[in-house]
């Protein structure tokens, strides 16, 4: 009895499988990615010049902004807005808006 063949990605037919395989794997990860709104980020901060940067936990927010003020940004950790998460997940609204924080940044206005 021999052993079951790995699969080649250069044979069609196993390209094909292993497209299948991971098509389904980057269907569910773009489901969880963030709308378009919650990517531009809180269009009151974004008038007055500061640009977006990430969502991240309340110990990491502090990290953040530690390191960009000391690259010489101004900095702001910002609550997470309602608009930020995806609507079909009540716990993640609920972790998110308590313990995630978003990252504003901006260069520092010329005196």
């Amino acid at each position: 009895m021999s052993a079951p063949r790995a699969p080649d990605p250069r044979e069609p037919e196993d390209r094909a499988d292993l497209a299948r395989s991971l098509g389904a794997i980057v269907e569910g990860e773009a489901r969880r990615m963030l709308s378009e709104g919650a990517l531009r980020g809180d269009p009151g901060l974004l008038a007055e010049g500061w640009e977006r940067r990430f969502m991240t936990d309340g110990a990491r927010a502090r990290e953040a902004v530690d390191l960009y003020a000391a690259l010489g940004y101004e900095v702001r950790a910002e609550p997470v807005r309602r608009a930020d998460v995806a609507e079909d997940c009540e716990d993640c609204h609920l972790v998110a808006l308590l313990q995630f924080a978003t990252i504003y940044t901006r260069r520092p206005r010329a005196l």
